[in-house]
């Protein structure tokens, strides 16, 4: 390693532990709303991705380390967007307090989180500078993942990928001349009878698997319209992870035992069939990442 490499290096771990500093010192600014979030993410399974994303966004940085980090410092000009940016953070705290009162309870905490984030990117951009913030400008927008959705687009979310579910099971049972009569969400099969219920939309893996394929894009994908793709893969892949794991319980239940509609299988058994998601989304990267190579060796 270089002498020059050397003093970058040890500037970068000199700033990175000054931001440490600064960042738990915005947390304990921000120490109720964040107390709020992870009870929230504790208590509720539609929640539960939120206290993963500090972690991967950490870790999102580090992959990249080297380009993010190639130059840190910056013009005073850079300063001064840092500092607009800190009084923005300042704005959303006081709104925050002045709603309060008129606002619900998750909106106010959604305004908080906001607030804090911004503080972090401002500290962010102030410590190692505007290059080295463009570069990890992903990681850190990666951040707003935290803020918990509105009920009410969670509620429409599952009732989608209940119907989803539901149209990829019929599909399957055809596929498997399985006989089966269908009335809506209900499937009435020989000697059991199945209802795709709000349970059953797997609302909590399809958002693991939307978050590994964001952070999977952008490490291992180049070009923005092909990370879209691969993201827009998981509404498909969900809805046919779960009509597998429907079909798969209901005839198990036909022809075995029918205690599989209620056993162990279908209380724990999500992560086999989440593996299976997986195993066809990084089947999608690959034959992505091969027309990405595909397109830059034609000079696309």
């Amino acid at each position: 390693m270089t002498t020059c490499a050397m003093a970058r290096s040890d500037d970068v771990r000199r700033t990175t532990g000054w931001f440490a500093l600064y960042t738990g010192a915005c947390a304990v600014v921000f120490l109720s709303p964040l107390h709020d979030l992870i009870r929230l993410s504790l208590s509720s399974e539609a929640y539960s991705h939120i206290l993963a994303i500090p972690i991967i966004s950490a870790a999102l940085v580090y992959a990249e380390r080297d380009a993010i980090f190639r130059e840190i410092g910056g013009a005073p000009m850079s300063k001064a967007l840092g500092l607009v940016l800190f009084l923005l953070a300042g704005l959303f705290g006081a709104l925050t307090v002045w709603l309060s009162a008129s606002i619900s309870g998750h909106a106010s905490l959604r305004l908080s989180i906001v607030g804090f984030l911004i503080l972090v990117g401002s500290g962010f951009w102030w410590l190692y500078g505007s290059h080295a913030f463009r570069a990890a400008l992903f990681p850190l927008l990666f951040l707003l993942l935290m803020l918990p959705p509105p009920a009410s687009l969670f509620d429409r979310v599952i009732v989608w990928l209940q119907w989803g579910s539901a149209d990829v099971t019929n599909w399957i049972f055809q596929l498997t001349a399985t006989p089966v009569v269908r009335e809506g969400l209900i499937f009435d099969l020989p000697g059991v009878s199945i209802e795709v219920t709000r349970e059953c939309s797997g609302i909590r893996s399809s958002i693991a698997l939307g978050i590994i394929c964001l952070a999977g894009g952008y490490l291992f994908l180049t070009r923005s319209w092909v990370r879209a793709a691969f993201l827009l893969a998981v509404v498909p892949v969900a809805m046919l992870k779960n009509g597998i794991r429907i079909v798969s319980l209901s005839l198990l239940a036909i022809h075995v035992d029918p205690g599989f509609l209620v056993g162990r299988l279908h209380q724990q058994g999500g992560v086999v069939f989440f593996a299976v998601g997986l195993v066809v989304l990084t089947c999608v990267l690959r034959g992505l990442q091969r027309f990405e190579r595909w397109r830059f060796a034609n000079g696309h």
